[in-house]
């Protein structure tokens, strides 16, 4: 029973700190410079999709075509706005102490650890979609990293092999094999979500290491909130400048949110 409990809650804990930020997590120590000025250039281009006024219009189609299925919207909107109050009042403080104390390389290593670790995750999800080369080239990552790259606090595999991530998650599994992403979703702390990829979070959170092998709900629960904290460090302005340049943050979130995840289903990005 503890143990379950303890498995909900890390499952809870993984995403605790997403209210819809990418990921950025490459580096290594001989490479940081050049590493970091090409991630930079990444997010400044993801800003200008996310930023982009004809990305949404007055019905909330996207600009894939395909529109959204949102009945539980009033709901919704409520948790938005808690979810906005939290970030303001919890996690953009928190994100100002931590980038203080930690400087920026160092938190790009943090990002490439805390990435490697969750290699198992992405390999079984890779195998699940029938991705073999691409899960191959998962495991290479996770042994060149693990060992050049200093257990993973740099990212060797990608700067000097050219073995680009191949980041797979459950909710990209079940798009896969055909499973419709239902309702949209805006949980309370978690953020942006639909039926399918709640459920692909859960079974994320459920193949993870950290759940096997740290039997203490602290210590994961530690980690994660690093993990998520971490990855905020990386990525300060994407929220704040969503909002800045939105009529409406909420329908713009739902809909970046849903065609991004669209764009990696179908392996367009």
């Amino acid at each position: 029973m503890r143990r379950s409990y303890t498995y909900t809650l890390t499952a809870f804990l993984l995403f605790l700190l997403m209210p819809c930020f990418g990921c950025a997590q490459q580096d290594t120590h001989t490479g940081v410079s050049a590493a970091a000025t090409e991630k930079q250039d990444e997010l400044a281009d993801e800003l200008d999709i996310l930023l982009m006024d004809d990305s949404f219009d007055s019905v909330g189609s996207s600009v894939s075509g395909r529109g959204y299925n949102d009945p539980l919207e009033p709901l919704n909107r409520v948790f938005f706005q808690f979810n906005d109050t939290l970030y303001y009042w919890v996690l953009h403080p928190l994100n100002n102490a931590y980038s203080t104390v930690l400087p920026w390389d160092l938190r790009y290593a943090i990002g490439n650890f805390v990435s490697n670790l969750a290699a198992p995750v992405r390999l079984l999800n890779n195998v699940l979609q029938w991705k073999l080369a691409d899960a191959g080239v998962v495991v290479s990552r996770f042994l060149i990293n693990s060992t050049l790259g200093v257990y993973g606090f740099g990212d060797p595999a990608r700067i000097e092999f050219g073995l680009e991530p191949k980041l797979e998650d459950f909710g990209q599994t079940l798009g896969a094999w055909g499973v419709g992403e239902g309702i949209y979703l805006c949980l309370p702390v978690l953020g942006p979500s639909s039926v399918r990829d709640a459920v692909g979070i859960a079974t994320d959170a459920y193949t993870h290491p950290m759940v096997y092998f740290v039997d203490d709900f602290w210590i994961s629960g530690e980690y994660y909130v690093l993990g998520r904290v971490n990855v905020l460090s990386l990525n300060p302005t994407v929220y704040e400048d969503l909002k800045k340049y939105s009529l409406d943050p909420y329908v713009s979130m739902r809909q970046v949110y849903l065609d991004h995840r669209r764009t990696v289903i179908n392996d367009k990005m």
